[in-house]
């Protein structure tokens, strides 16, 4: 076995440049950093047991020195796609709503959308409501006055 493990090491490098290269996030970069470290270790003339501490080392403190630097540097910012831009806006009943029997529909930026009041109130076709939330398929109105 011993004169397989340059090749373990390589192929533990390989492997995970592969993997690496095929996601879109940092998954396995610093494995890559790892293997290179007991490749050298095992060049040298170490133990199996001193390659593999060295892997493990190397992997882990090239995680966490790099980590947060990475995450920062690539800025992983989540935005509202949909249906986070209707919070905060205002629209018109165009079916009554009624909490009670389930009815009601508002147009929101052109977007139909089943309403159910906030406070479970009646709120009559024509007025005019304030999105304050969505709960699954339903936005939460407000009379807005």
């Amino acid at each position: 076995m011993e004169g397989y493990l340059p090749y373990f090491w390589l192929a533990v490098i390989v492997i995970a440049a592969i993997v690496e290269g095929t996601t879109a996030q940092l998954v396995s970069i610093w494995f890559v950093a790892g293997g290179v470290g007991a490749l050298i270790a095992e060049l040298c003339g170490a133990a199996l047991w001193l390659q593999a501490l060295i892997f493990v080392a190397v992997t882990g403190l090239t995680l966490i020195v790099t980590r947060p630097l990475v995450k920062k540097i690539m800025n992983f910012k989540k935005e509202d796609t949909n249906a986070g831009r209707y919070i905060g806006k205002d629209g018109v009943v165009i079916a009554q709503i009624n909490n009670t029997l389930g009815e009601g529909q508002v147009n929101v930026l052109g977007s139909v959308w089943t309403a159910r009041s906030e406070n479970g109130s009646i709120i009559k076709v024509g007025e005019n409501v304030r999105i304050k939330a969505i709960e699954g398929v339903k936005v939460i109105v407000e009379l807005h006055k």
